[in-house]
This record gives structure tokens, sequence and C-alpha cells, in this order.
């Protein structure tokens, strides 16, 4: 079982909570996170700029990154949205198998 921290940045409230309920409702993520308040400085188009964004943190397997991805792309309204998967090396493993459990689509 390989467990995936997904970072996703969203550029408001409203995207962030479409997309985390989306992840969960479609058990794509066992637990989606929300960190709001995030400033990101980044080039695009030429330019280097600064926005507030709020940060998804997602918990999924790595068996489920690609649907998970697809719906991600779907749903977030940027051309181009930030979707970064790290994957987990340890943890506390009933966690870890709740995880699983829950991105398992048999349940």
């Amino acid at each position: 079982m390989s467990v995936l921290l997904v970072h996703c940045t969203c550029p408001d409230a409203e995207s962030a909570e479409r997309i985390a309920q989306a992840l969960v409702d479609e058990r794509l993520a066992a637990c989606v996170s929300r960190l709001e308040g995030l400033r990101s400085t980044y080039r695009w188009e030429g330019r280097v700029q600064t926005d507030t964004e709020v940060l998804l943190l997602a918990k999924t397997c790595a068996d489920r990154l690609e649907a998970l991805t697809a719906r991600v792309l779907e749903l977030h309204p940027h051309e181009l949205p930030e979707l970064v998967a790290v994957e987990a090396h340890a943890g506390h493993a009933p966690y870890l198998q709740w995880v699983a459990q829950q991105t398992r689509l048999d349940d």
C-alpha cells in the first residue's frame, strides 16, 4: 500500500471546497485538508505574480492518483493547476490503513 499526500493550490475557498468535497465523496481521497491564507509567488506568462491561495492536502493511495488527477483537472478553474504527489515513506500504520480503506472502490 503506497499512501500519497497530494498538494493542490486553489485560487479561492469556493473552488477548494468543491474539489475537496468531490475527492472525498468519490473515494479519490480519504481526507482533504484545506490551508487558507497561503501566499504564493510564481512566474506565469513571463511575469512574477503573488496571489493568495488555498492549499489542499489530499491523502490518497497511489492506485487512485490517476483518477484523482483527472477529477481535479475537471473541477479546477486554472489552466495549469498545481498538482504534486509526495509518497508517505512512513507513518502511523493504522492511519495509513484507514487511507487505503477509505479510497477502496469495493466498500
